[in-house]
């Protein structure tokens, strides 16, 4: 029979290992495009609890959203320069979108 030490130190390390494995992504909008290291990108694919970066690196402003079952969310407008982040916690596909300009378009795969 395990103790209870030995129960509470195996699920610390689950959990220090899950979260140690996830990593980060930055997709940037760019001339109205999204691209992840300078290339255009239209499907990305992804683990569960990664965390996707949106730097907009536009002159002009963009509004982020998903309306995905996966994940739903609006990170609202905000100008160059400026990063929001969204953590994908389940599996499944996001449709990305900008509200301001509607050719801006990607899909995020999350294993």
């Amino acid at each position: 029979m395990l103790s209870k030490k030995t129960v509470a130190v195996g699920l610390v390390t689950m959990l220090l290992s899950a979260t140690a494995s996830a990593a980060d992504y930055t997709v940037a909008q760019n001339n109205k495009t999204f691209k992840k290291g300078g290339e255009k990108v239209e499907n990305m694919t992804i683990q569960a609890g990664d965390t996707v970066h949106f730097k907009n690196e536009d002159p002009f402003f963009h509004n982020i959203f998903s309306l995905s079952d996966l994940k739903t969310f609006d990170l609202g407008s905000y100008p160059a320069g400026e990063s929001k982040a969204v953590t994908f916690d389940e599996p499944g596909e996001a449709e990305i979108e900008c509200a301001i300009h509607p050719e801006m378009y990607m899909v995020i795969e999350v294993q």
